[in-house]
């Protein structure tokens, strides 16, 4: 447990960030192993060695901490995203090949990762909300990707396929992470780039 000397010369507001960190990353832990059951104060303050009193300090209880954790997962998610398509060539299928890669790639290397986003985010009130964040942030990435790579595009085409995109997406990782699209993400990204850009610009 926590003790008196562990925050010794630590500005106030320094040790409450600290703390907030290892219990979003507690929750994360105990979260990703083993769902929404697994989640509770006490389950959550022994995982990261705080007394219960620091959980309130930061928390109002464990459905606010979950949606501190999805926050902090799909922040992740974007960067891995926005770094994977400017490193990309400048082709539309290029970057869209790397966007999807990114999302795949980045919730399989942790399983955790995936169950927060995307398995678990079906079911779970706080995820349901945090994941239509989500699908909003990957739907934008795809509209601006589309405008600059055709900018004379119908923009309602456009964002009927962004959107198809997005839901089908959630769909995609989920088959994806359960194993039902065998282990070359190369060819499943090959085969959704095709039909989203079909989607997009018929």
């Amino acid at each position: 447990m926590s003790t008196p000397t562990r925050w010794a010369g630590v500005p106030l507001s320094d040790r409450r960030t600290e703390r907030r960190a290892l219990l979003v990353e507690a929750g994360f832990t105990l979260f990703g192993a083993g769902g929404e059951a697994a989640l509770s104060v006490r389950s959550v303050c022994r995982e990261c060695g705080l007394n219960t009193r620091y959980f309130y300090e930061s928390f109002t209880d464990t459905n606010d901490l979950l949606g501190a954790v999805y926050d902090d997962v799909a922040t992740g998610l974007g960067e891995a995203v926005e770094q994977a398509i400017d490193a990309s060539a400048d082709s539309i299928r290029d970057r869209m090949a790397a966007g999807i890669r990114a999302v795949l790639g980045f919730s399989s290397a942790d399983p955790r990762r995936g169950r927060v986003l995307f398995t678990d985010a079906r079911a779970n009130p706080v995820l349901i909300s945090r994941r239509a964040l989500t699908q909003d942030m990957l739907r934008d990435i795809v509209l601006l990707e589309s405008g600059q790579s055709h900018p004379d595009s119908n923009p309602i085409a456009a964002r009927v396929g962004a959107s198809m995109y997005t839901g089908a997406m959630a769909e995609l990782a989920q088959d994806w992470l359960a194993g039902n699209l065998g282990d070359d993400l190369d060819l499943v990204v090959a085969h959704a780039v095709r039909l989203v850009l079909k989607a997009i610009h018929p």
